[in-house]
């Protein structure tokens, strides 16, 4: 008896691991094609906020590759993810740099590629522990295999979440210049691309010191990326 519960619990357990390998592998398909119009980021915070009791507008508007400004697209990758184009979603040269920096007595920063935000804000929720993270290497190994990176990086820069609500290229360029996402100047990129850190605490608009330090240094990598020609790599 004992062993025939084991099995159906095993098949079970097999059934279950094959349909969630399926479904993922479908979803990943499905939104290599179809404009992204929610994440499961965004329905966390419209959880939040219903839980609070503090009412809160999502704002998104997809913008197809086209739509959206070269300077964003290149500010968001010289400060988040350099090496974008070359690795298949695991920068390992930064993930060795971030521990040595943490043995020799630094806090530990993050060393997540533009993939792997990609998959945990499209599929994941917020935190960090073990299964998440499990679950978002699974996720961008998908999206790796079965999106162009030029995709990766398209719905990335729509569903990021720019400010409380705000989330997408588009809306946080209207939200903080009053212009579309295609027209973004440079500096304009730049500052978006330095609050990504910490899109609730940080002001593309009324930037801080530190945040005009950053969004500077920022604007210098993105010359010696060699401009806006680096997006060609893609």
């Amino acid at each position: 008896m004992t062993q025939d519960w084991l099995r159906r619990g095993l098949r079970f357990l097999l059934f279950v691991i094959l349909g969630f390998v399926g479904l993922s592998v479908l979803l990943v398909l499905v939104f290599r094609v179809v404009p992204v119009f929610g994440s499961m980021v965004m329905l966390e915070r419209k959880v939040e906020s219903w839980v609070s009791g503090e009412p809160i507008t999502i704002q998104q508007q997809w913008r197809p590759w086209p739509s959206l400004s070269d300077n964003a697209k290149l500010a968001v990758i010289a400060s988040e993810d350099q090496r974008f184009p070359m690795h298949y979603g695991f920068d390992f040269n930064q993930l060795q740099k971030a521990l040595n920096a943490w043995f020799h007595g630094d806090s530990l920063r993050g060393a997540s590629t533009i993939s792997q935000q990609t998959a945990k804000n499209l599929f994941l929720w917020t935190g960090r522990n073990w299964i998440r993270k499990g679950l978002e290497a699974w996720f961008t190994v998908l999206i790796e295999l079965l999106w162009p990176k030029e995709r990766i990086l398209e719905v990335y820069l729509n569903i990021v979440e720019w400010d409380s609500g705000v989330f997408g290229l588009e809306a946080a360029a209207q939200h903080y210049f009053g212009v579309s996402a295609g027209r973004l100047s440079v500096v304009q990129a730049s500052r978006l691309a330095a609050i990504l850190p910490n899109p609730r605490e940080w002001s593309a608009s009324r930037p801080s010191a530190y945040i005009q330090q950053r969004s500077q240094w920022i604007r210098q990598q993105m010359r010696q990326l060699g401009g806006n020609a680096y997006l060609e790599r893609l």
